[in-house]
């Protein structure tokens, strides 16, 4: 079926939930947002550019899948090229996030 789309879907998913937990973990209550950067802020990361930039892509990962306007754009630009690249991308973001849990 090659739903790569799916496969980034999850990422964020992965990576929402590290990051809510770095928030719980600090004794506030995780908002029920999306948004990875903006969590990253809540959860006090500090957060470099590049890190902003993967993390505001990333987040798309998440509107794009699930809503039904953006889902057959965000099917076809998971291509495998694509979706390789940020599955590294992703591995990356989420094992600089456990350094804070």
């Amino acid at each position: 079926l090659k739903h790569y789309d799916w496969c980034l879907f999850f990422w964020q998913l992965a990576i929402e939930k590290i990051l809510k937990g770095i928030v719980t973990k600090k004794g506030l209550a995780a908002p029920p947002i999306h948004n990875l950067y903006k969590l990253a802020k809540i959860a006090q990361i500090p957060v470099d550019e590049k890190n902003k930039e993967m993390l505001n892509e990333i987040t798309t990962f998440n509107i794009e899948a699930r809503y039904d306007d953006y889902k057959f754009s965000f099917y076809k630009k998971a291509t495998p090229e694509y979706t390789k690249k940020w599955i590294k991308n992703c591995q990356a973001v989420y094992l600089w996030l456990q350094k804070f849990i």
